[in-house]
This record gives C-alpha cells, structure tokens and sequence, in this order.
C-alpha cells in the first residue's frame, strides 16, 4: 500500500490549527516528566561527584547516643596506625543569648574538632580559612542569628555556661543537610569549649558524628567494614562517602516522588487531550474520509494513513516536549533555590532523551488507537453532512483497558513501591470518575433548562453542538483544578490554625533532656504544674522474633522500625488516647514484660495483641507481649509515644524526663532565660517558632507543587481550544444566521462568553466542591485541626477558573465573531 505523501502534507496544511493543539498536547505529556527526570540525574550526579564534600569525609560514623567502646576503640586504632585522620562533631540545640541582655534564640550547635571539614570548604564573609578562625573561646554564626538577636562580629553570647566571642560569619558549609528544615540557625565552636559549656552529659540529646579521611582512598571500603563490625547495629551507622544518605538526597528524593505523580497526573490529563484533539481532527477530516471511502479506499488504507498522520503529529509533539523539558530544567533550580547544594550542576542526560522518546511513542500510541480505529465507521453518506450515531465497541473498553495498564505502569515505575502506587491510581482513578459523574448530572440538568433569555437558551444549545468537546473539558479542568484548590484550601487551614493562631489549648514549650535528678528544681523554676514524662532510649530488634532488616527498613518512605525510639512508661492513658484493640492498656492476667503500641506503629509493620516485640535498651534485650493498641483521638500539638512500657520495667533504666507547657507569647523570653541559666543541658523548643519555620519551608514546596499542577491546567485550556477549532464551521453557521436574522454582533459575543461562563462555573464549582470535600477530610480527619471553608478564598478560586475559560474560549473565537457573513456564504456558494 502506497502513501501519498502530498496528501500527508495537503491535510496537515488544511489542519494547522488543530494539528498544532495535538503537537502541544503530546509535548504537555511528557515535559514535566521529563524535566523532572533529567533534573533528578543532575541532582544525583552531582552528589555523587560531590559525596566527600556532601559529608565532610570518606567514612562517617554516625549515632544518636555516644559511641560505644568497640567502635571508638576500633576508629582510635585506625587513627593511631596512620590510616585516617579523624574529626569528631557534636550536633545539638541549645539556647543562645547575648551577653548582658535579656533576648534568646534556640540555635543549632555544631561543636566541631580541627580538621573539619575534609572536603569540601565551609565559606565565611570574611573569606578567611575556617580552621584559622574557629579557636576556643570564639563561635562562627549565621547572619539570621546575628540578624536576630541583634549581634554582630565581634559581640559576645552566652550558651551554656560559658561566654563566646562571635569571630566570623558563616555562608555555607558542604554537608548540611536542607536548611530550610534546621528549628534554629547555625552556631559553629571548638569542640574543645564542650566541657565548658556543661550542655553535654549523660541523657542529652545530641548527634555524635566522626569523619574519617583515609590516607589510602582503596582502603576506603576496607575500613568502613572494620569500623562496622565494630559497631552496634541498632544504635551506630558505619558508611563511606559512596554510601551514605545526606539529608538533601533523602529531602530531594522524597519531594520527588511526590512531584513525579503529578508528572503522571498530569500525562493523563494531556492524555485526554490528546485523544479529543485527535478526534476533534478526524472530525475536520471526516467529508474527506468519506470521499475518499467513496472513491474505493479501504479501511485499512485510512487507517494506515492517518496513524502516519499521527506519528508525524507525534514525532513534532515529541521533540518539543523534550526541548521544552530542557527550558523547563533552567527554571527549576530557582524554584529550588535554598532547598539544594548550590555546587548542583545541571546537564542534558541521554537517559532523560531516552525516556522522552520512548514515553511520546506509548503515550501517542495509546491515546490515539480509538479515535483511528473508529475511522473504519465512517460510511460515504457522512459527505452530506450525516453524523454516525456513537457505538460502544470492544475496541472502547481494550483502550480504556490498555490506557489504565500504562498509567500503572508508569506509577509503579516512578513511585517503586506497589502499595502506594496502586493507592495513587485508585485515587486517581476515582477523582476522575467522580469528575465524570459529576459532569454527566450537571450536563443532563442543563440539557432540561429552559432560560428565557435567548443568549442564554443559544448558550446551553451550543454546548451540545455535534463535535463540541464539553464533557472532556470540564472533565479535565475539574480534576485538574480539585488538586490545586484542595491543597490552597488546606494550606489556609494550617495557616489559620497554627501561624495566625496557634492552637488555645496546645503546649507551645517542649523542655527535653530533663535529668531525673533535677525534676523538683525544675518544677520550681518552671512555677507552674506540668506533667512529666519519662524518656528511655530504645529500639526495636525483632517482631515474633523475626529479626527487624534494618536496610529494608530505611528504604521506606514513611517513619519505619530502623531508628531509635523513645520509650516511656505509665499505667494510664493520657487524655487524647485511647484504645482500640485489647481491654486495657496492659493485662493483669498476663505474666512477663508488657507493652502498648500506637496504631502508627502497626502501619510501620503488621502486629496484633498478643505479639512479642525484642527491644534493646541500653545494650539490654527486652522481650514485651503486645498488651494494647492505641490511637489518638486528636493529632494536635500533644506529646505521644510509640511504645508504653509498665513502670516496673523501666523505672530504673537509663532515662530523662521531658514536658511541655502553654506560655503566652510575652513570657517566653523570660521562662527561656530562666530555665536555660540554671538548667543549661535542658534544650528548650518554642513551637511557635518552629511552626513558623515549617510554615515557610511549606509555602515554598506549595509553589512547587503548583507550578507542576498547572501544566495539567494548560491541557484543559487546549481542549477548549480545540473543541473551539473543532466546531469551527458550526459555530460560524450559528454567527452569520444570527446577523442574517437581525442580531448585532454584540449578541453573538454574548452567546459564546455565555458558553464559556457555563463551562468555566460548572468546572469552577465542581472543582471546589471537590476540593472541600478533600479538605475537610485532610483536615479534620488526618490533620485533625479546625476545618474552614474560606469562602472569600473560594469564590476567588472560582473567578479565575471562568476568567481562565472565557479568555481562552472567547480568543479562540475571536475570528469566528469577526467573520463577515458575506464572506462566510461565498465560501458555502464555492464548496
């Protein structure tokens, strides 16, 4: 069978417009996640060639607690035969207050020894080395600390119990994890000030840290080996410079994910585009077909023909998504300006083109099969104008089918975890069939309305004009625009819950660290009651004695069974739990060590009551019979524990105390003050600051996530654009019998923005409905804080979905409304 190419160019040329609307839809399919593709290599390249620099050293040794002997004997043996140098690090929060006035701040310590960094450098204003100006008795801050407490270089603080000088400024150091997420700003000093500050002792709660550079980089591996056997499995992490997981590669990789999802999202919206674009082409064509089918042309040759039409379209389409997904990767790093390494190098991968080409071809393959195969419907008598009625075929429901393969697919492929890839479809899934169905009763009502107005009654007419694409539109713009209202809607609520007004009955001072010994002097200071609450460290080795895969376990997303608890113990539930399997919070029948869990815990790993959990407490194996599950009743500002032990278990173990108390805004400075002169190894947390501090991080990711779910947006901005282009010639009839009945131009521009009104409101409307629903849910149910609607916010959200509709349907008609009837009849007169 022969194709003709200047039939291939004739229709392309007749059919620009709509042509160029296909193009754009394939090239929206693919350019987020192909932006986002290439961004992610980039990312990690350049981690992975920055990884020393990333993490100070080529061995890390990390823990929680102080190091064991075995390892710290293992890491001095390797120092002292000459294989490393080492560095020891002490990372913690404290208060900071300047000296001789009544301001304080909770600032991020960093106690670092000589040597630090390795690699890397950390840059200061004033340019000098680092290592020159960090000596005992001096400090290097960030300018927000200075900022805040009103310092500058030269000034003294106190923190602890010693007095500092403030010697430099610092800009940027090379294996902070993202900054945006620090509770405080930056405070580096000497690790030899540590025992004069009296901040670390037995109980505190502080990060130890130990970089190694290795005099031979081939024994890299060979150490870290050595070091590991060394190690205790469940508290001390041993891991090279290759192999470690940095805060920015755990940050990056999460936000990631959540922003492939939407690429997806996205594709299948496009998708949808695609197809209507496609069809509402065909239709163009549809005469022509049928000529063609008269002369003797086969099914099969039509076909054949119009899927090269289609490749064509695609190849184009194709090709732009992947120049456009390049543009696209110089807007990303200012989107992710502070949240990444500035040393981020961003390139062209071949992996990235790669993926483009492979993902326009399925995409334009799946999305296009229907309306081509429908061509072989298309009957000779459709020259006189006849429209075939619409058959559900199989070849509908092996499309839809083939379609939700792939977006599985695709899901799974991204996200690599089944279960929340088949919640993310389902979900899916399920706003676009709710859309749908949404759509459908919205239609059939105004199908019934009779408005007395004739604009209006000429409006709903042309709604339902053959080839018109109403439902797709308003089916895409309602999906697309639910996720951007749900998360603006939600976002307010966090806002007005806790920035604008923290919450009247939450604790907004968490004092940790809190030695036993000192609970009656503390609650003198404190001066007003407050409920303690033991603090044992602890983790979780096994579960009926199947041994916790602690790497497995930090590959998960979510929280997981690989970190170090804290364990508490008590005999009664605190006033927001209660429990949900099993009669009590523990069995007095039961013989032996009991333990009540929280229902987070039993997401993190299927138990029942009844099961046996191994934990290790301080080098000691406790084995606990799962007593209780609990819940809470309200996710509010409260403390909470995983895991409650009896009080006979763990009254004696190692441990230190921790309580949280409401203090109106005026007094925490003072309470700050007060707490921290005479308890300084207590850390003090003020959560209206640290809330603030979220909040921001917040706001930059919901910007983020935004401009990503816009781009589904544009592809309900092109079906209107093409169902405008598809009904061109109906709508032109409509103009010049309007004019030719004695209507002014006026009224035809007020039957089309009438049109787009309806469909901007309805997709407007029912988009909010959704996205309420979605928030309150969030909110009340996951969340759990106050839920409002905003109305003013909504109404807002609204007006710019129908001002978005109207500018783009009503510039898309701009040249059928300025048509002259005249024009129009001789051109009739000539076909």
């Amino acid at each position: 069978m022969t194709l003709h190419g200047r039939l291939l160019r004739r229709q392309l040329a007749t059919s620009r417009r709509q042509s160029a609307i296909f193009v754009l839809c394939v090239a929206l399919s693919i350019v987020t996640l192909v932006s986002l593709a290439g961004f992610g290599r980039s990312v990690h390249s350049s981690m992975l060639r920055d990884a020393r620099a990333l993490h100070g050293g080529d061995v890390i040794v990390e823990s929680r607690s102080p190091l064991s002997p075995g390892l710290t004997a293992a890491v001095d043996r390797v120092i002292a035969a000459g294989r490393a140098q080492g560095s020891r690090i002490n990372e913690f929060y404290s208060i900071i207050r300047p000296a001789g006035r009544e301001e304080s701040l909770l600032a991020h310590i960093k106690a670092v020894e000589p040597g630090y960094p390795f690699y890397g450098t950390v840059d200061l204003a004033s340019g000098r080395p680092f290592r020159q100006v960090l000596a005992p008795g001096r400090a290097i801050a960030e300018q927000t600390l200075l900022d805040r407490l009103g310092l500058r270089v030269g000034d003294r603080l106190r923190l602890g119990d010693a007095t500092l000088t403030v010697a430099d400024v610092v800009t940027q150091e090379p294996d902070r994890p993202v900054n945006v997420f620090s509770l405080g700003p930056r405070l580096f000093v000497a690790a030899a000030d540590l025992p004069s500050l009296g901040l670390v002792g037995q109980g505190s709660r502080v990060s130890h840290t130990i970089l190694l550079k290795v005099a031979n980089p081939r024994e890299t591996d060979r150490i870290a080996a050595e070091l590991r056997a060394s190690a205790l499995r469940d508290r001390e992490r041993v891991d090279t410079y290759r192999t470690a997981q940095s805060g920015v590669k755990r940050f990056f990789d999460n936000f990631l994910f959540f922003l492939n999802l939407i690429g997806i999202f996205t594709l299948l919206l496009a998708g949808i585009g695609i197809q209507s674009s496609l069809a509402a082409y065909l239709a163009e064509q549809r005469p022509s077909i049928a000529v063609m089918k008269a002369l003797g042309a086969t099914g099969r040759f039509l076909v054949v023909h119009y899927v090269a039409v289609a490749s064509v379209l695609g190849i184009v389409g194709t090709a732009l998504g992947i120049g456009a997904s390049f543009l696209l990767q110089g807007v990303l790093p200012e989107l992710f300006r502070g949240l990444l390494p500035a040393t981020v190098e961003f390139r062209i991968a071949a992996p990235a083109v790669a993926e483009g080409l492979v993902l326009g071809f399925l995409t334009v393959t799946l999305f296009t099969l229907l309306p081509l195969w429908q061509l072989r419907a298309v009957k000779p008598r459709a020259i006189l104008g006849k429209e075939e009625p619409a058959v559900r075929s199989r070849a509908v429901w092996v499309t839809t089918g083939a379609v939700v393969l792939f977006f599985l697919a695709m899901v799974l492929w991204k996200v690599e975890e089944p279960r929340s890839g088949v919640n993310f479809v389902l979900g899916v899934g399920g706003l676009i069939l709710l859309s749908l169905a949404c759509t459908e009763a919205v239609l059939r009502l105004l199908r019934r309305a009779r408005p007395r107005r004739l604009a209006a009654r000429q409006a709903l007419r042309g709604l339902f004009r053959p080839r018109n694409a109403t439902r797709p539109i308003i089916v895409t713009l309602t999906a697309a625009l639910a996720v951007i209202f749900a998360i603006t809607l939600v976002e307010r609520n966090l806002d007005a819950s806790y920035i604008r007004s923290y919450p009247p009955d939450a604790p907004n001072l968490f004092f940790i660290d809190i030695q036993p010994g000192q609970k009656e002097d503390f609650s003198h200071a404190l001066g007003m009651p407050a409920l303690f609450h033991a603090i044992v460290r602890g983790t979780v080795t096994a579960i009926n004695g199947r041994p916790v895969d602690r790497e497995a376990e930090r590959r998960k997303r979510g929280d997981n069974l690989s970190r170090e608890f804290n364990l508490t113990y008590r005999d009664s539930l605190l006033e927001d739990e209660r429990i949900v399997e099993g009669k009590s919070l523990f069995r007095p029948d039961w013989q032996g060590v009991q333990v009540s869990v929280l229902d987070t815990v039993v997401e993190m790993s299927p138990m029942a009551v009844g099961d046996v959990i191994t934990f290790r407490v301080q080098g000691v194996p406790i084995e606990a019979r799962i007593s209780s599950i609990r819940t809470r009743t309200r996710a509010a500002v409260q403390p909470y524990f995983y895991f409650v032990f009896q009080p006979s278990v763990l009254r004696d173990a190692p441990q230190t105390l921790f309580t949280a108390v409401r203090v109106e805004k005026p007094g925490i400075a003072q309470l700050q003050n007060r707490i921290a002169a005479r308890f300084p190894n207590v850390s003090i947390f003020d959560l209206t600051e640290t809330v603030a501090v979220f909040a921001r991080v917040m706001g930059r990711l919901s910007v983020i996530v935004r401009f990503f779910t816009l781009f589904s947006v544009v592809a309900g901005a092109l079906i209107i654009v093409s169902s405008v282009i598809a009904t061109r010639q109906a709508r032109l009839r409509e103009a010049v019998f309007f004019t030719i009945l004695g209507a002014r131009g006026r009224f035809v521009l007020s039957v089309f923005t009438m049109e787009n009104l309806i469909i901007g409101g309805v997709s407007g409307f029912l988009a909010l409905g959704l996205a309420q629903a979605a928030s309150w849910i969030v909110c009340t149910r996951v969340l759990d804080v106050s839920w409002q609607a905003f109305p003013a916010v909504s109404a807002a959200l609204v007006a710019a979905t129908v001002a978005l509709v109207v500018a783009v349907g009503l510039g898309a008609s701009l040249s059928i409304i300025r048509k002259k009837p005249v024009v129009f009849l001789r051109e009739q007169a000539e076909e």
